[in-house]
């Protein structure tokens, strides 16, 4: 009927650390990511692809640390680390459906980059309006039903062993790893989809910024490469840090190995705590449009507060 989660650590003094570190991790990420929203919903200069897909991002990151840390906060504060089976399977179906929305959007960004920067004349017709809400809404529900699946499949597991899982939420690799019924269906579908998400996302991605990095060889001023590089260059560092993390977590799941689900559980911080405070922070302070837009609302906010004479 339940589980019991393994967490990060058994000390209560580091449990009481933890806390506030995390506490902290989460109030910013939310705080970072609402303003992000805020900020590109209000300033009419930001109403393009590009935001619209951060946006999308914004609200992605929102909604997988939402997933996930409440919860880690929970067993670190009261040290209550059992989770009822049907709130395991929740939390599993929720954070595989943001992990899978995350990495599709990344990789169409990095389109969205590839369309600015290699074909600037076309991309208005390129990056219209209603291609982007489409693929923004295929990319949602592709990733639900990527989730639904595994979570499916979950279901028809029997847990008969044991009941602790070696994380600190429940995540495919310590459930596969705890299940004494046969998982080869669930593992084979779990390859599968990690080769269709390797093919689609990071093979979208590599092409984009192949031909980005052709393009930018070829601009002839040094200014203009510089210019060229500043548009994608956050981009880039948001991919590189959420893909290898991700990558090796789930490119090979290892359910027979205690010490590599050890590994995945605090390399899984990375993408599942780390990157959606990091993503805001990385995508507005490397952004002249987004500062501006920034100051403009901390400007108006300043007037509304003056006193009227």
């Amino acid at each position: 009927m339940e589980f019991t989660l393994a967490g990060l650590t058994s000390s209560a003094e580091l449990q009481t650390l933890l806390f506030g570190v995390f506490a902290f991790i989460y109030a910013t990420a939310l705080a970072s990511n609402l303003l992000l929203i805020f900020t590109i919903c209000t300033s009419r200069k930001l109403h393009t692809p590009m935001y619209f897909l951060l946006i999308n991002l914004s609200l992605v990151n929102v909604f997988s640390i939402s997933v996930t840390t409440p919860k880690l906060l929970q067993t670190l504060w009261i040290h209550r680390n059992t989770i009822s089976f049907h709130g395991c399977i929740t939390q599993l179906y929720l954070f595989v459906w943001a992990l899978g929305t995350e990495l599709f959007l990344l990789s169409f960004m990095a389109f969205d980059r590839y369309a600015a920067i290699c074909h600037p004349l076309q991309y208005t017709v390129i990056m219209r309006k209603e291609v982007c809400v489409g693929i923004a809404i295929g990319i949602w529900v592709a990733a639900m039903v990527n989730s639904s699946v595994h979570t499916g499949l979950v279901l028809q597991m029997s847990f008969c062993n044991s009941n602790i899982i070696n994380h600190f939420y429940c995540d495919l690799p310590p459930l596969l790893k705890l299940s004494c019924s046969d998982t080869s269906l669930s593992e084979m579908m779990t390859f599968v989809s990690d080769v269709f998400y390797g093919i689609c996302t990071c093979g979208l991605t590599l092409t984009s910024y192949c031909f980005i990095l052709r393009a930018i060889f070829r601009i002839r001023s040094t200014e203009g490469k510089k210019k060229a590089f500043s548009t994608c260059s956050s981009h880039l560092i948001v991919v590189s840090f959420f893909f290898s993390s991700v990558i090796y977590t789930y490119a090979g799941i290892r359910p027979s190995s205690d010490n590599s689900l050890d590994k995945d559980k605090f390399v899984s911080l990375l993408y599942s705590v780390v990157t959606p405070v990091v993503n805001p922070l990385i995508y507005s302070l490397r952004n002249k449009e987004v500062k501006e837009a920034l100051r403009t609302i901390t400007g108006r906010g300043r007037l509304l507060r003056r006193p009227q004479v």
